[in-house]
């Protein structure tokens, strides 16, 4: 059977360069100059503004509904919404496309269009009479007419449900027979309003926006009106829809099939009796508990637009910096400077794991910061808040991302767990997985390593670890104390495997580094060719040299059954977390009891990995 007439976008091959579409308006608009008064083609100008104020329409209520930080407690469903999805709607701006050139048909067939007024009272009161009269009784029916028949709804209506979780994006997923049918009904008070001799730019504006409006609303997922109004005003419940109402359509599919007036829902007898006890419930509002919570924090300016509620399609792919971000710089600054002066940690993105609730949280500071020596207090105070918050919920696993547990800044979560003695949640640096993870990423069989930053926490476990496996470990280090005393923690049959350098050019023989402070190209020059960099430096070294490969972060993927996962977490994979997220994955899964911070214990690497295996958790 062949695809069915109108049921795919023309241009769904084209990618990004699906806006050329718009070239022979703008090409016009331009070539007329359309943005003086005067210009006979300023129409073409007011169109195409619209086209951006509808798409921003949406885009705003996107972000309003990924502020978990705001909205988690009214969200309606609970699910996150996963990489599937957000591809699904990758193209979501599809319809405001075609109904841009439905509009520019119809001012080249009907030449006065192009004339009218700025504003005319009247058109308000003919189109919302025709709204009412025309466009919402013939949208339901049609609506009703997609779920009744089953080859409708199956060829045509059904990629609109295939959404999991409704989002302000959902609302444009459809295909091209709907979006014209849509487009035409939203066209009827606009067009009645001109007939009589009554419409105007303001009135096309106006209605056009607040269609948007109430569509992208009805699908944010989030409750935004309270209870009590329709108790006080008992008729609103029939004159307008609520984001509940229209979530329990997508939910049961049978019920509530109004566009944006439930009247005809209640005239029709498909009004769910549940709507509005549902719609109290949500409402009120009911927090949910984690049982896993990754403290992470902003790494700079730029990447702090990557979290799903400023772009959503942006956060679901690799962070990298983008043209596109360039302009949005100077707010990202401003709202940094806000969140240094007043903020708190919050919840960025969730995901479920074997039914069990995975989030985000961030502390409001970034990078930079935590190499400022009057911020350390302050860092440390809004951690600490965080963990004792995660606690007071009954969160069971607490994990740091890597600048939160600076070995100088709380020596490794260690500070807290001092401090508060009687904690419930367990506090975890993750970095024994992150060690297990950089070190089954060397070859079998290596016999000799070079090593930066061997005196940190990692380094150190790493060193000891690959000494007792007989793997000669060349540890840089200016500082003999420190290597003398690490060189101690090993067995004495195997202290002969670490050695300590304090130059370069002792590694320019060596083809596997270990690299765990800054190296400069200066430094990299020393590497032989064919030298591979493993790296647990933050941030990451720098590639320059062409004939040497460069290892990411210490990562793993997480278990094929994750759901909800809709945000890759920093420059990594979609399903891929660093070592410490994943870490503390492994702690909570595994049910470990104890507090994982300070130094690392260096038996536990393999039974950490081993855990990680088994649970599903894969290298990256």
């Amino acid at each position: 059977m062949g695809a069915a007439f109108l049921a795919s976008w023309p241009w769904d091959n084209l990618g990004f360069y699906k806006y050329v579409l718009y070239g022979p308006l703008v090409g016009k608009a331009a070539a007329s100059r359309a943005w003086e008064a005067a210009s006979p083609d300023r129409w073409i100008l007011l169109l195409l503004v619209l086209f951006g104020l509808r798409a921003l329409t949406y885009q705003l209520w996107s972000s309003f509904s990924n502020m978990l930080f705001a909205t988690r407690r009214r969200r309606i469903v609970r699910d996150g919404v996963d990489f599937e999805q957000i591809d699904k709607e990758w193209d979501w701006d599809n319809f405001l496309m075609l109904q841009v050139l439905m509009a520019a048909t119809a001012f080249y067939a009907f030449p006065t269009l192009r004339h009218l007024p700025l504003w005319d009272a009247r058109g308000l009161a003919v189109a919302l009479l025709a709204h009412a009269a025309a466009t919402e009784p013939l949208f339901y029916a049609a609506h009703r007419a997609f779920h009744a028949s089953g080859s409708l709804y199956a060829r045509y209506h059904s990629l609109h449900h295939s959404s999991r979780v409704p989002q302000p994006f959902t609302a444009g997923l459809a295909t091209p027979l709907e979006s014209i049918v849509l487009g035409t009904l939203m066209a009827l008070p606009l067009a009645a309003a001109c007939a009589a001799g009554c419409g105007s730019v303001v009135l096309a504006f106006g209605y056009v926006l607040a269609f948007d409006f109430l569509r992208a609303m009805g699908h944010c997922n989030v409750e935004i009106f309270p209870s009590s109004l329709f108790q006080a005003i008992p008729v609103l419940r029939y004159l307008i829809y609520t984001p509940t109402y229209h979530t329990i359509h997508h939910t049961k599919r049978e019920a509530n099939f109004c566009l944006f007036m439930p009247l005809f829902d209640l005239l029709g007898g498909t009004l769910d009796d549940q709507s509005w006890e549902m719609q109290k419930q949500t409402s009120a509002g009911v927090d949910e508990v984690p049982d896993f919570v990754f403290l992470a924090h902003v790494v700079d300016v730029m990447q702090s637009l990557h979290v799903p509620f400023v772009l959503r399609t942006f956060a679901s792919t690799p962070f990298s910096v983008q043209l596109f971000l360039l302009p949005m710089w100077p707010f990202a600054f401003l709202v940094m400077l806000a969140m240094w002066a007043c903020s708190k940690t919050f919840v960025i993105s969730c995901y479920n794991l074997r039914g069990r609730l995975h989030q985000m949280w961030a502390v409001p500071r970034y990078g930079f910061q935590y190499f400022l020596p009057f911020a350390k207090d302050g860092i440390n105070k809004q951690i600490e808040l965080a963990i004792l918050r995660a606690d007071k919920m009954g969160v069971k696993v607490l994990s740091l991302a890597a600048l939160n547990k600076n070995e100088a800044l709380n020596g490794g979560g260690t500070l807290f767990v001092t401090k508060h003695p009687d904690l419930r949640v367990r506090v975890v640096h993750g970095n024994t997985l992150t060690a297990a993870v950089i070190l089954n990423e060397i070859p079998k069989g290596t016999a000799e390593v070079f090593m930066t930053g061997a005196t940190s926490k990692l380094g150190r476990a790493i060193a000891l670890y690959l000494c007792r496996r007989r793997v000669r470990v060349m540890m840089m280090t200016l500082s003999a104390e420190r290597f003398q005393r690490i060189r101690r923690e090993a067995p004495p049959e195997f202290q002969e495997y670490l050695v300590q350098v304090t130059k370069f050019r002792s590694a320019q023989h060596c083809r596997t580094w270990i690299v765990g402070k800054w190296l400069s190209p200066r430094e990299q020059r020393w590497a032989p060719p064919g030298t591979h960099f493993h790296q647990f430096v933050v941030p990451p070294i720098i590639g320059f040299r062409r004939d040497c490969t460069y290892g990411k972060l210490a990562a793993m993927r997480l278990p094929k059954d994750v759901k909800g996962l809709g945000a890759c977490e920093y420059s990594l994979e979609r399903g891929v977390v660093h070592a410490c997220h994943a870490g503390g994955v492994v702690h909570f899964l595994e049910g470990y009891t104890h507090h994982e911070v300070g130094a690392i214990d260096v038996d536990r690497i393999d039974v950490v990995w081993e855990a990680a295996l088994k649970h599903g958790l894969r290298p990256a």
